[in-house]
């Protein structure tokens, strides 16, 4: 008589059983196993997700309105339809070539000076060797992001005014004449705004590359330092080509918020007279929506303003995937 053949895996060969033959069963044990051994760093990342649908994906539906005459007397499911006649407005507002000057203009500088600058200052920081310079220069870069542009902007407007630090330093080296109201004078607010922008986030925004940089094999710069490599040959050849993922993500993400100025600083820093520099796509969403109580126009902008961040973001990941096959998605 035969024997019975054991159907049973051998636990010698289980790493070798693929894991699509496990059961259905045997998954969702698997998947409860690992939420319960990660349960801290899993209820963190679910209120993240509460949070998320809460603020971004249940107003959503608000933007049904930019499709409506909405009035804040009615509901949203009250207000009469009235198709792209918003959309129809915001093409033929005599303001819109003005704003989206402004809007292109203050965010491409800012892309194309602000983005860089943070991974250069992360390459040098990187490069100091003293750890009590390497935390003062840290702390100081740092300082300015935890405050609010309430303060700074109290504070520029205090330097730049006509009897400001900057003034009297300029007028004390011969540089000018005659002190100047930077802040009144359209033609010195982009150079204001993204100045101080960087001022305020170089540091902060350096963090995240700090933090690339520092999952560099030691390995990679004692093969460098063999093969007679120098500290920027170093950071040339090892350190940027380590971290350029990290680059590629973040510059996808910053193409797509292009349309999206800093509406907080732009709020603090404006003024009638600078209007014409000032006046952006954020500014001019809050100026219709919430000044004027156009509720569905600034809905249909924003909804526009969605759009075409979206299109920019695919198409950033799209390059990015094609030139050094980094994407998001």
């Amino acid at each position: 008589m035969e024997n019975k053949r054991n159907t049973k895996p051998d636990p010698a060969m289980a790493p070798l059983i693929p894991a699509s033959i496990e059961t259905g069963s045997g998954r969702k044990h698997s998947l409860w196993r690992k939420f319960v051994a990660q349960r801290h760093l899993q209820t963190m990342a679910l209120l993240g997700v509460v949070w998320m649908i809460i603020f971004n994906y249940i107003p959503i539906y608000g933007l049904i309105i930019s499709f409506k005459e909405y009035n804040i007397v009615k509901s949203i499911a009250e207000a009469p339809w009235v198709g792209l006649q918003h959309f129809r407005e915001l093409f033929e507002d005599d303001e819109l070539p003005n704003v989206i000057r402004n809007t292109l203009g203050i965010s491409l500088i800012k892309l194309i000076i602000g983005f860089p600058l943070p991974i250069i200052f992360a390459l040098f920081l990187n490069e100091v060797r003293s750890l009590r310079y390497k935390k003062a220069i840290q702390t100081i870069s740092y300082l300015p992001h935890f405050l609010s542009w309430v303060v700074l902007g109290g504070i520029l407007a205090t330097w730049l005014a006509d009897v400001g630090i900057v003034n009297n330093i300029l007028m004390a080296l011969h540089i000018i004449d005659q002190p100047i109201t930077y802040l009144a004078e359209p033609s010195y607010f982009w150079t204001i705004i993204i100045s101080s922008d960087i001022w305020k986030e170089l540091g902060w925004s350096a963090i995240i590359y700090l933090a690339a940089i520092a999952g560099v094999s030691p390995e990679m710069y004692e093969a460098a330092t063999i093969d007679g490599a120098g500290r920027f040959q170093k950071m040339w050849f090892v350190t940027l080509p380590s971290v350029r993922g990290t680059i590629s993500i973040l510059f996808i993400l910053a193409v797509s918020g292009v349309l999206s100025s800093n509406f907080d600083q732009i709020l603090v820093l404006r003024n009638s007279l600078n209007d014409s520099a000032s006046n952006v796509i954020d500014y001019y969403i809050y100026q219709t929506g919430i000044v004027s109580n156009r509720f569905s126009y600034s809905a249909a902008v924003t909804l526009v303003k969605a759009v075409i961040a979206l299109i920019l973001l695919l198409i950033a990941n799209q390059v990015s995937k094609k030139i050094n096959d980094t994407s998001l998605f």
